[in-house]
């Protein structure tokens, strides 16, 4: 399987090449300029490897929820490179993306996801990392802080910089957590483990469908 993916929902950009299960990937923390580093960071993996967009499977890219802007770049570059060599498309849930990491690097199968959606408010949802990917046990939801309620009574592990840049969240749930990693963003290596999944699972979309979720506009899409 030869997959592309990319990812530009927060301050990090990011494209991963997932290669027969061995992974390549670009990741920067850049703030700002996404539209002018995103698709370079994916020229620069498909030349490495000498492969072009035609010989490619699909093609993932993080489809929110994440800032406005940034969502709209992956999803154009997506379907542009998608429409142009006829490949499938692949929308992964960025919340999805960070539950998986936090499964991945901390040993844990309960993910409570909370994400800075700025305006004081949080894009969240929780996870059963059991599986080969993260299943959403909530909807993916846009709150203040306070609205953030994991169900049941057993203990989540947080992850997301919502926990960091509104420090309130841990304190209040400070009983239903097992740990909390503040460091982790959206990592376009993880979207292409969960494509590749997807892939498999013959879920790919037509290129016109690479369609982002905005969480603030009420739309809210389950991966």
């Amino acid at each position: 399987m030869k997959l592309l993916a990319i990812d530009s929902a927060t301050e990090a950009c990011s494209a991963a090449l997932f290669l027969d299960g061995e992974m390549h990937e670009r990741f920067e923390v850049i703030g700002r300029g996404h539209a002018g580093r995103l698709l370079p960071m994916a020229d620069e993996l498909l030349r490495e490897s000498r492969l072009e967009t035609a010989d490619l499977d699909a093609i993932a890219f993080g489809r929110g929820p994440g800032g406005f802007t940034g969502l709209r770049i992956a999803a154009g570059i997506a379907q542009g490179l998608a429409a142009g060599s006829r490949r499938r498309v692949l929308p992964v849930s960025n919340l999805a993306a960070v539950a998986a990491t936090a499964a991945r690097s901390a040993g844990v199968d309960r993910v409570l996801v909370c994400m800075d959606a700025r305006m004081g408010q949080v894009y969240w949802a929780a996870f059963d990392c059991n599986g080969e990917t993260p299943v959403a046990v909530t909807d993916e939801r846009l709150s203040d802080p306070a609205g953030v309620s994991p169900p049941g009574d057993a203990p989540w592990f947080g992850a997301g910089h919502g926990f960091g840049n509104y420090p309130e969240l841990e304190t209040r749930l400070a009983a239903r957590l097992s740990g909390v990693d503040p460091s982790i963003l959206p990592r376009a290596g993880e979207i292409a483990r969960i494509a590749a999944v997807d892939l498999a699972a013959g879920r790919g979309l037509d290129a016109s469908r690479a369609l982002p979720v905005y969480l603030r506009d009420d739309v809210v899409h389950k991966r």
